[in-house]
């Protein structure tokens, strides 16, 4: 037997052949195993992909295994195949796919068993035992209390917050009879003991979609991909959790994508609030031990319930019962380092492998998901409500030309926060820019403060008193005098959040701000308590860039204001457009959410912009079908597909020549069906110290480009030139920076 194996960590793109330990069982055999093997002087972990009778090379020349570290696939056959497709259709190495799909302890070697926690409960006759009776043993007396109020059990953090000392007065419980330990895995420890939410009642909309999914569910129509089109605050969580019941109440298991970290706590919360079963929770934030923890319930079905992000689309499911994508336009769902999936996409070929429903939710669709409704590919079921009788939030613009600003906060906006907060509501601010001040500029010689690894401005941080770049991460203490000519007149140009919060304690100073964006979240559990404090009043002004505007549901909340509308108007990514409408329509559905009405201001010095009066005056449909007829005149994509082949090196030169010997590579294998652009420097050619250019594909075919690509990607790797650069092939890239 040949076994061809799939090495982790290792970015070719082939299998390297095994031979078996002479004992090994051909019954374990089997592909999605995780395998130990000899690699140079070193060891690597692999992923069995097949086995054969079949070499390239001699049996004498290949090396056995050193260990077999699962006795069963950790992975589904479904699944096996989602990750091979994912390997040929992206063009990346498969050991790295294979990686992305697994959590860090398996790629590491660590067993597939999940930890074990001990519960302790009351018994039956512990239960009913008068615990006052216990009144000269008040720890024991206190503990029994607790075990019979804790229908689930009670974990041992619990009870040392509890008591200190609370291992003898509980190991006197159970010698009585009154108290019982039980092992059980710590997805199942996080079930909640209260009741159940009940579920909401459905308005005509809701109720319409529920039925289209549940069809599905059944098998009484065909199963193609469903895009939730719901408006902000129509009730699409609802829709998602009545047909989560459906599957649930089945047997079966529903997965769910969320896009961003942030967005997860309240997800969890509403989810478990419902639900009183085990829920799997997969995201970065998470601990090592508990993503494993997690993944494992998941492939062995005690989860029934998994929530996660972009990299949860490769968890195992024992029983698959739908797959939902929430926010399904974001562009988190777009890996953009390494392996460059896109989990939506993935979603909606895992769940036509697995056979399963799989619901696209947005208030404002991707233009390739409503471009697939307009095909025929994706059904079409729309929100158009608010659930709860809320109204849409009246949107007005203030021009900002020849206005007299203080830090972005023009004379009509104040009035208008200075209303809201007199009505005791809350007002959210969003710029999508953190930091203090984009630009540190001498007003004497004109010097301008720049990163010298990426040739950008850095962005002054004033809490810090450092200057920051935002690409590269570097930073530099403000130099207090111009190191150009030692002039003390340096000044800060423009406003982040920070100068916007300084802003507004001096035009507010009797109310309470909190700022949300990447400076203010990076500890760990930083912005859930953010969220706890919004949702308990403690704030009334919220500022914050785009972490802040997804999904959150803030019922206080009665302004909403957008201080700098103009940054994708003019974009250089043609996709700039279509993320300004979704974020404009995104942010101003966090306004009146409530039994108030709310309205949002939009700050622009382009108030007459064609698109933006289309979204603001018609909606964002009529915005997306205007945009979307502009990308049919240019041929740019959802009307065409695009490969972006990236090089950087340090030099411009060495990663344009690399890229010049490409395109010529690539004129051999191509058709004319494929245009190929390029090379060019990168819209920002020098970033971390090394210079980057690219190469770009086109086709108004998939099938072509895919025909270019297969040959093309091997041969790239002979280049001599490739050795001296780094190169990624992005297959419908998202970015084109």
């Amino acid at each position: 037997m040949i076994l061809q194996i799939a090495l982790l960590t290792v970015p070719l793109r082939k299998t390297f052949d095994y031979l078996p330990l002479p004992e090994s069982n051909p019954v374990y055999l089997q592909p999605g195993i995780r395998i130990r093997v000899p690699f140079g002087r070193q060891q690597r972990i692999g992923i069995l992909i097949a086995v054969s009778d079949e070499s390239l090379y001699s049996p004498d020349k290949l090396k056995p295994i050193l260990e077999i570290l699962d006795r069963k696939p950790l992975l589904s056959e479904p699944l096996h195949q989602l990750l091979l497709h994912s390997a040929h259709y992206y063009h990346h190495p498969i050991g790295e796919v294979y990686e992305a799909a697994l959590p860090v302890l398996l790629r590491q070697g660590s067993a597939a068993t999940p930890t074990q926690t001990v519960l302790y409960a009351a018994t039956d006759e512990g239960a009913a035992y008068d615990a006052t009776l216990l009144k000269r043993a008040p720890r024991q007396q206190q503990l029994l209390e607790l075990l019979q109020n804790s229908t689930e059990g009670v974990n041992s953090e619990i009870l040392q917050q509890i008591t200190p000392h609370w291992k003898a007065p509980l190991q006197k419980l159970v010698e009585k009879g009154w108290a019982s330990a039980q092992q059980k895995t710590l997805v199942e420890s996080a079930v909640e003991a209260t009741a159940a939410e009940r579920p909401h009642p459905l308005n005509p909309e809701q109720q319409h979609a529920t039925d289209r999914i549940q069809q599905q569910l059944q098998g009484q129509s065909p199963r193609t991909p469903l895009l939730l089109e719901g408006v902000t605050g129509s009730g699409k969580t609802e829709v998602y959790l009545q047909a989560i019941q459906q599957v649930v109440d089945g047997g079966k298991q529903a997965l769910i994508l969320v896009p961003e970290i942030s967005l997860t706590p309240q997800t969890v919360q509403r989810f478990r609030a419902r639900f009183r079963i085990p829920i799997a929770l997969l995201h970065s934030r998470r601990s090592r031990r508990e993503r494993l923890n997690d993944w494992l319930a998941a492939g062995d079905g005690r989860a029934k319930i998994i929530i996660g992000t972009r990299s949860a689309i490769f968890t195992p499911l024992q029983n698959p019962g739908i797959l939902i994508i929430d926010e399904e336009h974001d562009g988190s769902f777009k890996q953009q380092e390494g392996f460059r999936y896109s989990a939506r996409n993935l979603a909606v070929l895992r769940a036509q492998q697995e056979q399963i429903p799989v619901i696209l939710g947005s208030a404002t669709p991707s233009f390739e998901s409503l471009h697939n409704t307009t095909l025929g590919k994706y059904q079409k079921l729309t929100l158009q409500q608010r659930a709860g009788g809320a109204v849409p939030p009246d949107i007005s613009l203030i021009d900002m030309r020849s206005r007299k600003m203080a830090h972005l906060l023009s004379p009509p906006l104040l009035e208008k926060i200075q209303h809201h907060l007199e009505q005791q509501s809350q007002i959210l601010l969003f710029l999508n820019r953190r930091g203090y001040a984009p630009t540190l500029f001498c007003k004497s010689c004109g010097w301008i403060a720049s990163c010298p690894r990426c040739e950008v401005r850095y962005t002054y941080h004033q809490h810090r008193n450092r200057m920051v770049c935002h690409h590269c991460s570097g930073e530099r203490p403000h130099p207090g005098s111009c190191p150009e000519c030692g002039s003390d007149s340096i000044k800060n140009i423009g406003a982040g959040t920070e100068r916007i919060e300084e802003a507004l304690q001096q035009q507010f100073p009797n109310h309470s701000i909190t700022r949300i964006d990447g400076d203010t979240t990076r500890k760990k559990g930083a912005m859930d308590e953010k969220l706890e404090q919004i949702h308990a009043g403690d704030h009334q002004l919220l500022l914050g860039t785009q972490m802040l505007a997804k999904g959150h549901h803030f019922p206080n909340v009665t302004l909403v204001a957008i201080l700098d509308a103009d940054g994708g108007l003019f974009g250089s990514d043609f996709r700039a457009t279509e993320q300004m409408g979704q974020l404009i329509t995104q942010v101003a559905g966090r306004a009146g959410r409530g039994s108030r009405r709310g309205e949002m201001v939009i700050q622009t010095h382009n108030p007459d912009h064609p698109l933006l009066r289309t979204l603001l005056q018609q909606g964002y449909p009529a915005f997306a079908a205007q945009a979307l007829s502009e990308r049919k005149l240019a041929t740019l994509p959802p009307y065409s597909y695009l490969t972006l082949i990236r090089a950087e090196a340090s030099s411009a030169k060495m990663a344009q020549q690399f890229l010049t010997e490409v395109r010529n590579l690539a004129q051999q294998y191509m058709t004319h069906a494929v245009e190929i652009l390029g090379p060019v420097p990168s819209p920002m050619e020098k970033r971390a110290g090394r210079y980057r250019a690219q190469l770009l594909l086109q086709s108004t075919r998939r099938t072509p480009l895919h025909q270019l690509l297969t040959p093309l990607v091997p041969s790239m790797e002979t280049l001599k030139s490739s050795r001296k650069v780094r190169w990624s092939v992005d297959v419908d890239p998202m970015e084109m920076l």
